[in-house]
């Protein structure tokens, strides 16, 4: 028979492509319907590893990635939003949520695959809602990856009648280590398990492969997802890197045990096919299916060792930014007004404390250009944002109680407080962002201008940390100190400012490294004014 070996690379190829943009489009659509719901479900639903299954399941239906879920479960991790042992529970939930994929495909609707992808475009072009278009997006998704299977299955038609091909399935079947390994490089190179078993389903719909063939590649799919999340995991904290690795065991472990299974769970799998008359594209969905239940279910039990396996794997110190605040009790606010008082100003104390910490990684940042510093800085400015929306929450709370004056007084200056320490970290993220301006454009600043950053830096740094000192202390010594380091910082910015110009009219420094050197100077300024608001309010002079 001779084969059209071009057309047949074309459609295969073509059809891959449409698959995985319909699959990101039909994420992507999900989730901008859903919102920030996402984050919610995973930080509600996980005070126990059970719960934390049921969220993964539900996430990952929701965003069609199982990748996706365990890099958000590691942002979460990163954040202290959950445990080490929370995590392990959602991503065991998000292997079974990423199954719902294969059934999808099970359904045979790839006739109207055309009829979904005019249905979303109509949606995206005809509605200005966003979440409408969002809705459009999903279904454009959903149908996008019909079309680009059906595509995928027309380019492998004629691979069953391949002499080579044959050969290589039996293989399969008499060596099934060889089904896991072509399984996970497969996966690895398309960077998606869905992808490959949508193709192994084709396969074996055309009569291509054999189930004893099909299986052990569906376990190798498995394993190759977890590279996502390990280069996810790539330069970020402790946590991150030791909740990716979980997934890497976890999924091995997975294959491991089922090879060793694999005669009677091929035979469960045909079971299950001649009973419910399934189709050949569910058959595999439901081994899928089964699979990682079965794999959750073992494993379920041993959730403490694989935390602590992965913990003697990643040894270190993890840094864990709380974002939960730690004071704010509810209880206070039924009790006394100024205990309550005295809790919020404990918990905008520690805010202060990140807003420094924050600083001092963004200098870090601007001096050593490692991404795990603006991963820091970029984390504190998060808490920052989540602690002002809680403690200012809790104040109002207060203000509806009888509060005396002085008490009023002190609530006024703490909502004020707040208001600053959190534009400090809006300040020294636009800093962030220029940093990475410089890194992208390839901007280079002299090293007089380095300097005169740093120097900036060191006094903006211990002008906010003596702010948040004599905030804590009621110390106004210290806030006068503050005061007047502000001027200083202004004189130092004005005069920066000037040597900068100098060298920009003798040349020595081109306009782009100048607008960044302006910019990074102008959020420090900024941060400073930040700093006094903050020590005029323990002086009482707002």
């Amino acid at each position: 028979m001779d084969i059209d070996v071009q057309k047949l690379i074309i459609e295969f190829l073509g059809g891959i492509g449409i698959f995985l943009m319909g699959i990101k489009f039909m994420g992507d659509g999900l989730q901008k319907s859903a919102g920030d719901r996402l984050r919610d479900i995973l930080d509600r639903f996980t005070s126990n590893p059970f719960l934390g299954v049921l969220a993964g399941i539900l996430v990952t239906v929701l965003i069609q990635s199982s990748s996706g879920t365990t890099v958000l479960t590691v942002g979460l991790v990163n954040a202290g939003f959950m445990t080490l042992r929370q995590a392990i529970g959602v991503i065991m939930g998000a292997n079974i949520g990423t199954t719902v994929t294969a059934f999808i495909i099970g359904i045979d609707v790839g006739q109207y695959s055309l009829l979904f992808l005019a249905l979303g475009a109509f949606t995206i072009f005809f509605f200005k809602k966003q979440k409408i278009v969002a809705v459009g997006q999903a279904l454009f998704g959903f149908g996008s990856l019909f079309y680009g299977l059906e595509l995928m299955s027309g380019g492998m038609e004629p691979l069953r009648s391949l002499q080579a091909f044959q050969d290589l399935t039996v293989s399969m079947s008499e060596i099934p280590v060889l089904g896991v390994v072509i399984g996970t490089v497969f996966t690895v190179i398309v960077q998606s398990s869905s992808a490959t078993i949508g193709i192994l389903q084709n396969l074996f719909a055309q009569g291509a492969i054999e189930l004893d063939a099909a299986i052990p590649v569906l376990f190798g799919d498995n394993i190759g997802t977890t590279i996502t999340s390990v280069l996810a995991s790539i330069g970020v904290s402790v946590a991150a890197k030791r909740a990716a690795y979980t997934h890497v065991i976890f999924n091995l472990l997975g294959a491991l045990i089922f090879i060793l299974l694999l005669v009677p769970f091929t035979s469960f799998v045909g079971y299950l096919q001649s009973s419910l008359g399934l189709n050949e594209e569910m058959t595999i969905a439901f081994a899928h299916g089964s699979f990682n239940i079965a794999n959750t279910l073992i494993q379920f039990p041993f959730i403490g060792a694989l935390a602590w396996i992965v913990t003697k794997l990643v040894p270190g110190d993890d840094v864990i930014i709380e974002y939960k605040p730690k004071h704010l009790d509810s209880i206070f606010l039924q009790q006394s007004s100024s205990l309550a008082l005295g809790q919020a100003k404990l918990e905008v104390v520690r805010m202060g404390k990140y807003a420094y910490q924050g600083l001092e990684e963004t200098h870090n940042y601007v001096t050593t250009q490692s991404p795990k510093h603006s991963e820091m800085a970029l984390q504190t400015e998060g808490a920052l944002n989540n602690l002002d929306r809680k403690i200012t929450e809790y104040l109002v709370n207060i203000a509806s109680t009888n509060l005396s004056e002085i008490e009023s007084a002190e609530h006024t200056a703490l909502m004020s407080t707040i208001r600053d320490i959190e534009r400090i970290g809006d300040h020294y993220e636009n800093i962030v962002e220029l940093v990475d301006y410089k890194m992208s454009n390839k901007v280079s600043l002299t090293d007089q201008a380095i300097e005169d950053l740093n120097k900036m830096f060191d006094l903006t740094y211990m002008t906010v940390k003596q702010a948040v000192e004599s905030l804590e202390m009621d110390d106004r010594e210290a806030a006068l100190e503050v005061i007047q380091k502000e001027d200083q910082i202004d004189k130092m910015e004005r005069k920066f400012r000037k040597s900068h110009i100098i060298r920009m009219n003798e040349g020595v420094c081109d306009g782009s490294a100048g607008i960044v050197f302006v910019d990074i100077l102008s959020n420090l300024e900024r941060i400073g004014d930040h700093a006094v608001n903050i020590a005029q309010n323990v002086l009482g002079e707002h």
